[in-house]
């Protein structure tokens, strides 16, 4: 387990090729968030072909068996989204994660859900694990109908979470963003199995390298703003 303190840009290239099995990630979304360095800093004229970079080194650093998940938002998510495509990593699925408490507006519709980037590096061998995110079916719960899947079904596209608020238990004073770790978790573990290296390129809080922890697997996060990594790096011995 390890938080490492500078730009993933400069991190990025020091991991070995081939050496990591998922990347799990929330990046800066370009919107005007204060991140330590103010809010202009979060303003990048740049932020497609930024994106580029750093997600071109993801891609050196998985495996063959790889997989990617990127969390972004509604205003720059097609950057994201083209980059990937870009690497040659075949895109799986694009998951809506609908936010309840989401941030509403007062003249226009409110931003209550963000897209999340799902690739793999091989796309006949990667992980996923079925149960981890198979559900009961509404033909079993609803109408008891004989023609349903004994199992359930692998659950859709669009995912119910709550996004962390300020008065949640799980809130993390310090830092601006927190994702929730029920969100991490089913990523983590229908891409991931116990012993394998998750890594976070941009750790924030820690959320995804505490998450990986709790799960079995070896994390990896890497950290701009020193007192993150600090928030991060307890977060992670707590777990």
């Amino acid at each position: 387990m390890s938080i490492h303190i500078g730009d993933c840009l400069d991190v990025l290239p020091t991991l070995d090729r081939e050496s990591v099995d998922l990347v799990v990630t929330d990046p800066p979304y370009n919107i005007g968030i204060d991140y330590g360095k103010g809010r202009k800093a979060d303003r990048r004229g740049d932020y497609d072909i930024w994106c580029g970079q750093w997600i071109k080194w993801c891609h050196r650093v998985l495996k063959p068996h790889g997989s990617l998940w990127v969390i972004s938002g509604q205003e720059h998510g097609a950057d994201i989204d083209i980059a990937i495509q870009a690497t040659g990593m075949t895109m799986r699925n694009r998951i809506t994660w609908h936010e309840t408490f989401g941030v509403y507006c007062h003249n226009k519709f409110g931003r209550t859900s963000r897209p999340i980037y799902y690739a793999v590096e091989n796309p006949k061998h990667f992980t996923f694990n079925k149960a981890a995110v198979t559900v009961p079916s509404a033909r079993q719960e609803k109408y008891g109908d004989r023609r349903a899947a004994a199992g359930g079904k692998i659950m859709g596209d669009v995912w119910t979470i709550s996004r962390v608020c300020g008065t949640f238990k799980e809130r993390v004073d310090g830092v601006p963003t927190q994702l929730p770790e029920e969100l991490v978790r089913r990523i983590v573990c229908v891409s991931s199995n116990p012993g394998d290296v998750v890594l976070d390129p941009f750790a924030g809080s820690g959320t995804t390298p505490v998450v990986a922890a709790k799960l079995g697997r070896n994390p990896i996060g890497i950290e701009l703003n020193p007192d993150y990594a600090a928030i991060a790096r307890q977060r992670m011995e707590a777990a």
